[in-house]
């Protein structure tokens, strides 16, 4: 990579990353790095039955719905809180609390179009772009150019991660459900998760703020985003919507294997 970059400035590669987001290329390493220290740091279950369940979920929404043909990974995170985030190039990361707290599959897939649709909305690329613009994007930098140092390009992925993943705006906010609930029809899972996971998440916050805390500070939610992804859904065909799936009784064994998992040191 170094012989490709070396003779691009840092200037140079700043302006070119402010003016415009990043190929699809870019992204890909941009994400590669991100999610290798995502990886190294968080308690990533190793459960082969449970990843090979993640995936084939993930991956029947993301092939259904990305037209880049990025190599999606999906993973589930050994942590009892509720939360899920999405990484650049189609790393999609999921909490366990939020797969216990489900009822069906579908609650769980409309999670994974929603992460899906960030990427292939691109919403983290445009924050990084706006990121630079502000002059705190030298991590895009480090990783297309490769001449920062160790121990910057760690401080940098740190503070650019941060601010790209941690949350988005209410629009886009807004079109992650839109596109969202388009990548589970067309992969052919019933939408009605997607509101009956608000739902059961603004319950929770009533009773226990606490296990909710980390959801809520990334996905901005309120009762009038239920309406909204409800009435998204019913602009579909009821036709289409009866033959999509709504639960299977694999996902229900999957389900169960994660909550026997032991707790997260």
């Amino acid at each position: 990579m170094k012989d490709i970059r070396s003779g691009i400035s840092i200037v140079g590669a700043a302006l070119l990353l402010s003016a415009c987001i990043a190929s699809t290329q870019q992204e890909l390493e941009l994400g590669r790095q991100y999610a290798a220290q995502i990886n190294a740091e968080l308690p990533i279950v190793q459960d082969a039955e449970i990843s090979r369940y993640i995936n084939a979920l993930g991956n029947q929404i993301a092939n259904a719905s990305d037209d880049r043909n990025l190599d999606w990974q999906f993973y589930v995170v050994n942590d009892a809180s509720v939360n899920a985030f999405a990484v650049p190039g189609g790393y999609i990361y999921v909490n366990r609390g939020l797969i216990e707290r489900a009822g069906s599959m579908s609650e769980v897939a409309g999670v994974l179009g929603h992460e899906i649709a960030h990427v292939t909305e691109r919403h983290s690329m445009e924050r990084i772009r706006d990121a630079d613009r502000a002059n705190i994007g030298v991590t895009a930098v480090c990783v297309f150019t490769g001449i920062c140092d160790g121990a910057l390009a760690g401080t940098a992925i740190n503070v650019a991660a941060g601010a790209a993943f941690a949350s988005f705006s209410r629009s886009d906010e807004a079109e992650a459900d839109r596109v969202g609930i388009a990548h589970v029809v067309r992969a052919g899972i019933h939408p009605a998760g997607v509101p009956a996971m608000f739902e059961r998440l603004l319950a929770e916050r009533n009773r226990n703020p606490g296990a909710v805390e980390g959801w809520f500070s990334s996905h901005p939610l309120e009762e009038d985003r239920i309406q909204s992804t409800r009435a998204i859904i019913s602009r579909y065909d009821e036709a289409i919507l009866d033959d999509l799936q709504r639960d299977s009784q694999a996902f229900q064994n999957f389900k169960r294997r994660v909550s026997q998992l032991p707790a997260a040191r």
